[in-house]
């Protein structure tokens, strides 16, 4: 799978199939990587679709990367760094394939990716699912910035070059936010995108947190009943109906 290198770094990612392109950002929260979409072999079966198979066996090219500093992508982390170098990331790949318009499909913290591609570059997404998105527990409010620097700790035990200075602030343009963390309730009234909407249940993905986007997301689709093997069906064909109906 090839590198796309980007100004401090490069970022790994997948093509695959052909037709409209969706992007899609795994779940994993900081770790996410293409490996999180298909189930471990050694492990249990994953509670979503694989839609790196899934969506070019039904016509859409599927695009798939590891984050920055997750898998096989590797870049400098700097103390102004937020959501909004990820979506420079998602954009630049985008780019550089030639794709101009594009759906997003995020489980977990894509979710928040899905959202923030939206804001920063409204005219080229064409919609987005939005898979066990991410938020502010309303009562386990440390549980990503103690998520943050555990993975700090990780990165900077391959890494004891990365600056501990940089690493806190960049947690702080994360996390210290309310809601989705990376947009406002107020952009979620108006998004201008299609949305759909698989609710979380859990701390990291609040029930709490998807109630207010069904609440404020114009004419989101809501597919309550998606998590699990007894539902993997209606979750891929739900989904890949939204996406076609919303295809230009």
């Amino acid at each position: 799978m090839p590198d796309l290198n980007r100004p401090d770094g490069r970022i790994h990612y997948s093509v695959q199939g052909s037709g409209f392109p969706v992007l899609l950002y795994a779940p994993g929260g900081l770790r996410s990587r293409i490996a999180m979409w298909s189930s471990p072999p050694d492990g249990p079966p994953r509670p979503w679709v694989d839609w790196t198979q899934a969506l070019p066996a039904a016509g859409f090219t599927a695009i798939a990367m590891d984050q920055r500093n997750a898998g096989a992508s590797v870049t400098a982390i700097e103390t102004d760094h937020g959501w909004h170098t990820y979506a420079a990331d998602h954009l630049a790949l985008m780019d550089h394939l030639g794709f101009g318009r594009f759906h997003v499909l995020g489980g977990c913290i894509g979710g928040s990716f899905c959202l923030k591609a939206i804001e920063t570059a409204p005219d080229r997404v064409a919609s987005a699912v939005l898979q066990n998105p991410i938020g502010l527990h309303p009562t386990e409010q440390t549980y990503f910035p103690d998520s943050h620097a555990e993975w700090s700790r990780e990165q900077r035990a391959k890494r004891p070059e990365l600056s501990e200075t940089a690493l806190a602030g960049f947690g702080r343009n994360m996390w210290d936010h309310d809601f989705v963390f990376c947009v406002d309730r107020a952009f979620a009234r108006r998004c201008p995108a299609p949305t759909m909407l698989l609710p979380g249940t859990d701390i990291p993905h609040p029930a709490a947190t998807s109630a207010e986007l069904a609440e404020l997301l114009p004419g989101v689709e809501v597919l309550t009943d998606w998590r699990g093997l007894q539902h993997l069906q209606q979750q891929h064909d739900r989904v890949l109906a939204f996406l076609r109906r919303h295809t230009p």
